[in-house]
């Protein structure tokens, strides 16, 4: 990856402004009563545009050290949600996926998170390749991603839903794909009521109701 970013969720907080805390006085339009407290946000580049493996390691570091951005219910270990984004891993990808797969940058991938249930879940991945097929897109194949169910506390691992990798194409790549793949992920929500964190020929999300140290 040249590039990682990761966030630990947590809610809103809205307390008063004060004089101490380093906010601005409120003054035309702004009124400091209205900022909130937000997700922990770390950024790691190369400047060099070399890719490698450091830098998730970096953005893991990163995001352990923002522990304190997330929440936990009344479980330690079923967090809120902590994710990372980075680069498309091309060379791992093509190591893992099973099958063929075009040129980096000339395929979209994004993780889906299915229905646990098996029915349900075949159905879903049938409308899916259904609106692919509408928007013009190739579906490629689909990738079970492998997970460690064992380290989530009850509650998260109760809502758990199945997580598959989806690889799309359509003979373009760029702005132009990921356009395509960013209506295929949006109507796949809608018609589907599948959710997708990432579906782009350029950047992937792995995230999950998780705490920064399961991740």
């Amino acid at each position: 990856m040249r590039s990682a970013s990761t966030h630990s969720a947590t809610g809103p907080s809205t307390t008063a402004w004060s004089p101490m805390d380093g906010r601005p006085a409120p003054q035309g339009m702004y009124d400091p009563r209205n900022e909130h407290d937000a997700c922990g946000v770390g950024f790691v580049a190369n400047l060099s545009g070399e890719a490698g493996h450091t830098l998730v390691e970096q953005a893991l570091t990163v995001l352990r050290n923002l522990e304190h951005r997330g929440a936990t219910g009344s479980e330690p270990d079923s967090g809120d949600g902590a994710g990372i984004l980075s680069q498309v891993p091309d060379a791992f990808l093509r190591e893992v996926a099973g099958f063929e797969l075009p040129e980096a940058g000339a395929y979209a991938v994004g993780i889906a998170f299915l229905p646990a249930d098996g029915p349900a879940q075949a159905v879903a991945v049938e409308q899916i390749e259904a609106i692919a097929a509408e928007e013009n897109l190739t579906v490629l194949g689909w990738r079970e991603v492998p997970v460690t169910p064992d380290l989530l506390g009850n509650g998260a691992r109760a809502t758990m839903p199945a997580f598959s990798q989806l690889f799309v194409s359509n003979g373009t790549t760029g702005i132009e794909l990921d356009r395509k793949a960013f209506v295929l992920r949006k109507r796949a929500e809608r018609e589907a009521g599948v959710y997708f964190p990432s579906l782009s020929a350029r950047t992937i999300v792995y995230k999950g109701m998780l705490t920064t140290g399961q991740l």
